[in-house]
């Protein structure tokens, strides 16, 4: 497991989340109704991750914890994206449902077209280079341009069904890392990938591939409202495999 928040970053940090408040605040609303309408079959999942990640959002937890139980109560492995965070702060982790245990807390990039330090917009269409929100189910690990990297299904409509089209994966980066971050006061950004550190390319990428599932938050309003995962809409064309 590792951590990277460190005291350096703590006056970009601050900045940010003052500029970028107020968006945040207007979907606030709809975070709360996906949180109260929302099924409560992932409770218990809920209490383990907030247990063993105390530095994440346990709202986002809730929803992430839900949204699993709809797909798969049986998975297990899951990561969660949080997106409303700076991407100086670690906001990706991973959990071993199995064996309850984190076995990663890690920095992680947005696509460029979807914000600066500060995630901001994002998208299911080809070429946006914006990074998409929802539950994916994993796929195959594979050797690409961008090294070892780790194919993912998209599994809500409309809003990242296109992520094995527009490929839209896991893998390393090297302008994802602190110094990267000292130099730019941010990391660097993909073509709306899920970068993480080099070091931990391979062990992050085996320990969640092959129909694991990912779970991508952001206070869109327009998902937060609509998404078949967190009102629990359990359908058979919704699940399945592409």
């Amino acid at each position: 497991m590792t951590r990277h928040a460190t005291l350096s970053r703590l006056s970009c940090t601050a900045l940010a989340t003052l500029l970028f408040a107020a968006p945040v605040a207007q979907a606030g609303d709809f975070l709360t109704q996906a949180l109260v309408s929302s099924p409560q079959h992932g409770t218990s999942l809920d209490a383990t991750l907030t247990r063993l990640a105390p530095d994440a959002d346990p709202q986002v937890l809730r929803l992430a914890a839900n949204a699993l139980a709809c797909a798969e109560p049986d998975a297990e492995r899951l990561a969660v994206i949080d997106f409303s965070r700076p991407s100086t702060e670690p906001r990706l982790w991973v959990f071993d449902l199995a064996e309850s245990r984190l076995l990663f807390e890690e920095l992680v990039s947005h696509g460029q077209g979807t914000g600066d330090a500060m995630a901001e917009v994002f998208s299911n269409v080809y070429g946006s280079h914006q990074s998409s929100l929802g539950l994916f189910r994993t796929m195959n690990s594979y050797y690409g341009r961008n090294g070892y990297s780790l194919r993912l299904e998209g599994l809500e409509e409309g809003i990242n069904d296109l992520a094995y089209q527009r490929a839209i994966v896991i893998h390393g980066a090297d302008y994802v890392s602190e110094a990267f971050i000292e130099k730019t006061g941010r990391l660097g950004r993909s073509q709306g990938c899920p970068a993480v550190r080099q070091e931990v390319t391979y062990p992050l990428i085996d320990s969640i591939k092959e129909d694991q599932y990912l779970f991508a938050y952001y206070p869109d309003s327009n998902w937060l409202e609509n998404s078949a995962f967190l009102a629990c809409q359990r359908d058979g064309q919704q699940l399945a495999m592409n």
